[in-house]
């Protein structure tokens, strides 16, 4: 009895180690850069949301390129810092503020040291000279790892040219002016049948 319950014993154990060895296959070999990576995206958010140019440029390498909604490019801090303070902030500046609530679309994936991601933004943009209005865009992002950290080595963003809010502005203030020019051409003929009947009368 003592001799088959070491058997048991033994067969239980070899069963178990290949479940194990299988377990620690699956666990993901990039675990901590995904950590990281993650950590960049939500500083950038966070960035953006806290009109915090400075927050974001730490996160990018100094030789960075960002591609803005405007597709204008800025290459290096200094560029990146000088077309965003351009932009948001007060006196010459289009934009007040705007918020953005980001998601990733898939995990990242690697390339030896490079890591590609992208996925959506739900941005909110409040112009100094208008009311705000909302985008739907997206966004690409290539980082590299250099001495163990992971920096941001390309920012793309971009949005749909055929279809958001500011398009469909544009077409009802067309739509409003062309119902303006027919009333005023509908006014002008009525002017001038009136006109025309007065002098025949006379």
């Amino acid at each position: 009895m003592l001799k088959m319950n070491r058997v048991i014993i033994i067969l239980v154990t070899l069963a178990a180690c290949p479940m194990t060895a299988v377990a620690a296959d699956a666990t993901d070999p990039r675990e901590s850069d995904r950590k990281q990576l993650l950590q960049i995206f939500s500083e950038i958010v966070e960035g953006i949301n806290e009109q915090n140019i400075d927050r974001m440029v730490a996160q990018m390498d100094e030789n960075a390129t960002v591609i803005w909604l405007n597709a204008e490019a800025s290459r290096g801090h200094a560029d990146i810092k000088a077309y965003y303070q351009r932009m948001v902030g007060t006196g010459d500046a289009i934009l007040k503020k705007y918020n953005t609530k980001a998601k990733v679309a898939v995990p990242a994936r690697f390339l030896g040291d490079i890591a590609v991601a992208d996925g959506t933004m739900e941005d909110e943009f409040f112009p100094i000279r208008r009311g705000p209005f909302k985008l739907n865009s997206n966004w690409s992002v290539t980082c590299v790892k250099q001495d163990g950290k992971w920096k941001i080595a390309h920012l793309h963003l971009s949005t749909n040219v055929f279809n958001n809010e500011l398009l469909d502005e544009v077409k009802q203030m067309v739509w409003y002016a062309a119902g303006g020019g027919l009333l005023a051409g509908l006014a002008l003929m009525f002017g001038i049948g009136r006109l025309t009947r007065g002098k025949s009368t006379a």
